[in-house]
């Protein structure tokens, strides 16, 4: 049976394997994990951590979408109300509601 280790197991093992105070082999002894494994998970780390900065920018990119489709929604609500009132002031018109314009 495979073992599962929690995202925080990982994480604590990672950090100690770059504090490189002890071997990875001392380390997945006293841990139970296979050094391969290890390897694995620092690898991950190490790939991943410059992607740790871009954080923001992926945040404010999902926010200028966001803004932009609600804008867009927006003008096209815009667009659909001014149609109607035009069509409405032109019926209200030749109805006699509203005086015609000359």
């Amino acid at each position: 049976m495979r073992n599962r280790y929690t995202n925080e197991f990982k994480a604590k093992v990672v950090l100690e394997l770059l504090r490189e105070e002890k071997t990875a082999a001392q380390i997945a002894a006293e841990y139970g994990v296979h050094p391969t494994q290890l390897a694995q998970w620092k690898k991950a780390v190490l790939d991943s951590l410059p992607g740790a900065f871009d954080k923001g920018k992926r945040e404010v990119k999902e926010l200028e979408k966001a803004y932009q489709k609600e804008v867009d929604e927006l003008h096209k609500e815009i667009g659909h109300l001014t149609v109607q009132v035009n069509w409405l002031k032109k019926k209200s018109e030749e109805l006699g509601i509203l005086p015609k314009k000359k």
